[in-house]
């Protein structure tokens, strides 16, 4: 349906904007029932753009927080980044504290989360605005940023051609809608909630790996290269391979850990084809996962674009089904592995994954062992080629499985399900913070 707006010339803001976008029908609405707030600068101490450093990261230090790291109303380090106290020194205005609110500036913006219980230091990336001490609760302010109210009126205000973007003047011209203290309150109770339980499902992970690795005798389990080695002639001629990486003494010191229970990994699960055409459906609506759709924390598809089969990528050939695990063939994304959960079946992924389904081991148990270094080593070692490196299919009968009694498998997959559980309900309990908020401002016309 076409859609236009009539624009009085005395309504083009003194002829500041004159682009028709600016005057979509439903950015008029937002801003017709914003009109009686007040701005966002007025709850708080100031809004800053961190200041932009050389992007040197390091192993360890303090963590920095890039674009990619922000989620609705949460903070997710699947992909931690890390930079040097000397960094850290230049940047003392990037260093973020309790109670801030951070939002995404050019992208995805208006993504917004707030910090909130973080022991160590966190410092802002040049990717993002920082409101600095707001005077009401964070947890409302981000709330109401992530809701389609802020979202469209900060994609009205962006401005710039080539990577539209917005600045903290522009972000404390929002108006903030203030809806009395009991609601602020119970949308800050909300995010609180569910921000606990995103710990907790991080920590009922954590627990199922360790409980892997002290069964599998790999809890002191040290991965280190070798400066040198020594290999057999023999031994490249049985490999079909020259490279040095391949023969690092570190691969052969895990397997000598894990043999003696362990099975190939093909008669534990079915490596399945990729043979899906979804052009076959031109107009049928898929939903499609990739690498970025991957969290890695806990190992969840968390994400999905829509597209029409006609549409689809060349690489968009696999079916999910409930309880498949999907492995990333590609070096460098080896750690995004996920499990797919019953509203996911159906789904379609990309051939840049593997897509196995259990026949010995539980799916949960066999996600810890992918995400965990019995299998990461594995693959590592398995990866070849040069533009594009990868692990080939060819190379997966080379890879083994530790099997562990049932009922301790039946241990891992019990603290696996918590953890999904405890996200699942965290992300219900954030959808309905952002559906009250839009509420409360419908409701106060």
């Amino acid at each position: 349906m076409i859609t236009y707006s009539i624009i009085n010339k005395n309504h083009l803001e003194g002829a500041l904007r004159l682009d028709a976008e600016y005057y979509q029908p439903e950015y008029l609405e937002v801003v017709e029932k914003l009109k009686s707030y007040q701005p966002l600068k007025k709850f708080v101490e100031k809004i800053i753009h961190p200041q932009e450093i050389k992007r040197e990261y390091s192993e360890s230090g303090y963590l920095f927080i890039l674009s990619q790291n922000l989620r609705e109303n949460y903070l997710d380090f699947s992909e931690i980044f890390y930079i040097s106290p000397k960094i850290a020194e230049q940047i003392n205005k990037n260093l973020l504290k309790e109670g801030d609110v951070v939002t995404v500036r050019t992208g995805n913006i208006g993504l917004s989360a707030p910090i909130s219980r973080f022991k160590e230091k966190i410092y802002a990336s040049a990717d993002v605005i920082v409101i600095k001490n707001p005077k009401i609760s964070p947890f409302y302010i981000s709330t109401f940023l992530n809701s389609k109210f802020g979202r469209l009126y900060l994609n009205r205000i962006i401005y710039g051609a080539l990577q539209p973007h917005i600045t903290p003047k522009l972000l404390g011209e929002i108006p903030l809608p203030v809806l009395g203290d009991e609601n602020i309150k119970e949308i800050h109770n909300i995010v609180e909630t569910a921000l606990e339980l995103l710990k907790q499902s991080e920590s009922l992970y954590s627990q199922a790996e360790n409980l892997l690795l002290e069964e599998l005798g790999l809890k002191d389990f040290k991965v280190e290269d070798d400066l040198f080695y020594i290999v057999n002639l023999s031994q490249i001629k049985s490999a079909h391979r020259a490279d040095a990486e391949y023969f690092q003494p570190k691969y052969e010191k895990l397997i000598k850990r894990i043999r003696k229970f362990s099975e190939s990994l093909l008669e534990v699960v079915d490596n399945i084809p990729a043979r899906f055409n979804p052009y076959l459906r031109p107009e049928e609506t898929f939903k499609y996962v990739e690498l970025e759709h991957i969290n890695t924390s806990i190992g969840i598809i968390d994400g999905y674009i829509e597209i029409l089969g006609n549409e689809a990528p060349s690489r968009a050939k696999r079916v999910l089904k409930e309880k498949d695990v999907i492995f990333s063939s590609v070096e460098g994304s080896l750690k995004k592995v996920a499990l797919v959960n019953k509203e996911q079946e159906g789904y379609l992924a990309s051939t840049g994954f593997f897509q196995f389904r259990c026949k010995k081991v539980l799916p949960e148990y066999f996600l810890v062992l992918a995400k965990s270094i019995v299998l990461q080593m594995q693959f590592e070692k398995e990866t070849a080629g040069t533009i594009l490196t990868a692990v080939p299919k060819e190379a997966l009968k080379n890879i083994i499985i530790p099997i562990l009694p049932k009922h301790t498998q039946q241990k891992i997959a019990d603290l696996v399900q918590k953890s999904h559980e405890a996200r699942k309900k965290a992300k219900e309990l954030l959808e309905e913070a952002k559906r009250r908020v839009e509420e409360l401002i419908e409701e106060n016309k």
